[in-house]
């Protein structure tokens, strides 16, 4: 299971964080470009596939690949 987040798309809402069941997504420590500090997928071997995250995203920055 892979987990990408588009940082381009990303606004740092942080609904990721706090919707995932299985605590899959932490703050990033860095700023990015954009000067947010981005979810980031910390423990990926937590995630069920449920999609929360995917579907909660406003800005549809979050994949799930196999």
């Amino acid at each position: 299971m892979k987990i990408e987040i588009n940082e381009n798309y990303c606004k740092g809402c942080d609904i990721c964080i706090f919707i995932c069941p299985r605590d899959v997504f932490v703050k990033s420590e860095k700023l990015n470009k954009k000067g947010i500090y981005p979810p980031i997928p910390k423990y990926p071997e937590n995630c069920t596939k449920c999609q929360l995250c995917v579907l909660q995203c406003p800005d549809q920055a979050i994949s799930l690949l196999d």
